[in-house]
């Protein structure tokens, strides 16, 4: 991402969450705001954008709908666009409110992108302090937007503007309010575009500084990313377009190295989820074409 550019990976997420809460029953995820930080325009041309690319994603497809670009942009979204992002933030967010009846603090959001888990949950203005951490570019960005839907700040939300993937600085949260206490950090759609190495800097900064009983939600990919193909080649496509865009993806991992890359950190995994497991435990049932993408697994890891 260049230094004055906003995150696109933001707003085609947000147009993804939005999609999801208009149009698709039942919902693995309603982000029933996220319309309001996308314009119409914005949303108008990540629509164009991909009805004209179906031909890209699935030729077949391409012919089979041509008449339908209704059906086109439902089928793009729902095979290639919206699974993964869906899926990882209801599981975050599941375990998330979990700590909070536990007595949960501090939540810290690492690239919250259009993000709206603050606006959605009012209920704990005065129980939970979020921080959201991400490329100072992006988070005016969404400042912007939020102020155009004339969403107030509630005292609760902190921007903690930083280019964390490039070095992590505690002083920038201590600065907002961050306390060394019990906290929750969400790690999602980040770690498959850097090294091992700097992922592994990254959580052993982030776990320096907090107590016992602190952890973590992340995605990762497995060691299969750049030979499976998937479900109408959808893992192909993700990461020729990830490499297209200027953001190729580079970190995969087996489970024993994810194991590993935790342990510097003092995390230990409390919970794994599998493609299969996500499958069963977010799209059982469907009847559409929603479903656990191939190769992308989600842990939550607790500081032992």
């Amino acid at each position: 991402m260049k230094p004055t550019e906003s995150s696109l990976t933001s707003l085609i997420s947000a147009f993804g969450r939005a999609y999801h809460s208009q149009y698709d029953t039942p919902k693995i995820f309603d982000d029933f705001l996220a319309v309001n930080l996308i314009s119409q325009q914005e949303f108008s041309d990540i629509r164009e954008h991909m009805i004209r690319g179906i031909p890209f994603f699935n030729q077949d497809m391409a012919e089979r709908l041509q008449d339908n670009p209704d059906e086109i942009l439902k089928w793009i979204v729902q095979v290639q666009l919206s699974p993964t992002p869906l899926a990882r933030a209801a599981y975050c967010e599941n375990v998330l409110l979990n700590e909070v009846r536990l007595g949960l603090k501090q939540y810290v959001i690492l690239g919250a992108g259009l993000d709206t888990f603050c606006f959605r949950h009012p209920e704990l203005s005065n129980r939970l302090e979020i921080f959201e951490v991400d490329h100072p570019a992006t988070q005016e960005f969404k400042k912007k937007r939020l102020n155009q839907a004339k969403f107030d700040i509630p005292s609760n939300l902190h921007f903690v503007p930083m280019d964390f993937t490039r070095q992590f600085a505690y002083q920038h949260l201590v600065e907002e309010g961050f306390e060394n206490q019990k906290t929750f950090f969400s790690l999602l759609g980040v770690s498959y575009y850097l090294t091992k190495e700097e992922i592994s800097s990254l959580l052993c900064h982030l776990f320096a500084k907090v107590p016992a009983g602190s952890s973590i939600v992340m995605d990762y990919a497995d060691e299969n990313l750049f030979e499976e193909k998937g479900r109408f080649n959808r893992v192909e496509h993700m990461v020729s377009m990830a490499s297209a865009s200027g953001e190729p993806m580079k970190s995969c991992f087996t489970y024993d190295e994810i194991e590993n890359l935790l342990e510097p950190s003092g995390l230990l995994i409390y919970e794994h989820l599998s493609p299969a497991a996500i499958q069963d435990l977010f799209f059982s049932h469907r009847t559409d074409d929603l479903s656990a993408f191939e190769t992308i697994h989600y842990i939550h890891a607790v500081k032992k």
